[in-house]
């Protein structure tokens, strides 16, 4: 049975079916929830002509963005009675998401995927479940949309 919930959430259509997922999974085995959004690091600073260093104001947007996500998913737990806790991380998908399992030993981690069509997009994309699922230290569930 399962006791923490790790769910990568990133609000998209696939997000919110592992968000429901997670849900059902959690209130079955009375588990903590925890989710957490995954910022990709942005390259932040330049050095100017001048020899100035300039930092890009979209950094603190995003981030901005990323935590409305997050708050978006915690409120749609909250308002199903099940309260969580998250938290914004900035890296890398795989990485993060293992490193945050650990630190919280979640038992599973919990992540939507969406089927691609054409092998064009697939490549072009990528995809975070494979990749997770060799790095994870718990066990994975993918949930799927098409």
């Amino acid at each position: 049975m399962y006791k923490r919930i790790l769910l990568a959430y990133d609000g998209s259509e696939s997000g919110q079916k592992a968000l429901l997922d997670s849900l059902d999974i959690a209130q079955w085995s009375n588990a903590e929830l925890h989710l957490v959004a995954v910022m990709p690091r942005l390259a932040t600073t330049y050095a100017g002509l001048e020899g100035g260093l300039y930092i890009n104001e979209s950094e603190d947007e995003e981030k901005h963005r990323f935590q409305g996500i997050l708050d978006d998913g915690l409120r749609r737990l909250a308002s199903s009675g099940y309260p969580a806790g998250g938290e914004v991380v900035v890296g890398e998908p795989v990485t993060e998401i293992a490193a945050y399992a650990r630190k919280i030993a979640a038992d599973l981690i919990v992540i939507g995927h969406k089927h691609l069509d054409s092998w064009t997009a697939r490549w072009w994309r990528g995809s975070t479940s494979p990749a997770l699922i060799e790095h994870a230290p718990c066990s994975v569930l993918v949930s799927i949309t098409h």
